[in-house]
């Protein structure tokens, strides 16, 4: 791991759990990371493409990072989403930076 690229640990719908190394210099968000390393079926994570707009790449923080408060775009999608959990957020809003390195995260299952 050099200094463009910090570690996330993702655990898959399926329960596998994956150490990825994602890159800070490329403004990506969780979601894209987490479709670039097809940790899920193509089609089932992020089918808005990242506008807040569905909550398919919703997922569930398991790490103590401080994260941006969400947007009042992506509360309304929570709100109306399914197997809320008090740490749900939508990756697609939240960008990969330095900040991020160790996060966990386990993705939130299909509808």
């Amino acid at each position: 791991m050099d200094n463009r690229t910090v570690k996330i640990y993702i655990t898959d719908r399926s329960g596998l759990s994956h150490a990825i190394e994602a890159p800070t210099d490329m403004s990506m968000n969780l979601m894209e990371v987490i479709r670039s390393y097809e940790l899920e079926d193509e089609g089932t994570v992020g089918i808005c493409g990242g506008m807040s707009m569905c909550a398919s790449c919703q997922c569930y923080i398991d790490s103590s990072h401080e994260l941006k408060i969400p947007s009042q775009d992506e509360k309304l999608m929570l709100s109306e989403a399914f197997n809320i959990r008090e740490s749900s957020r939508l990756s697609c809003q939240i960008f990969i930076s330095h900040h991020l390195d160790g996060l966990r995260l386990t993705i939130a299952p299909a509808e």
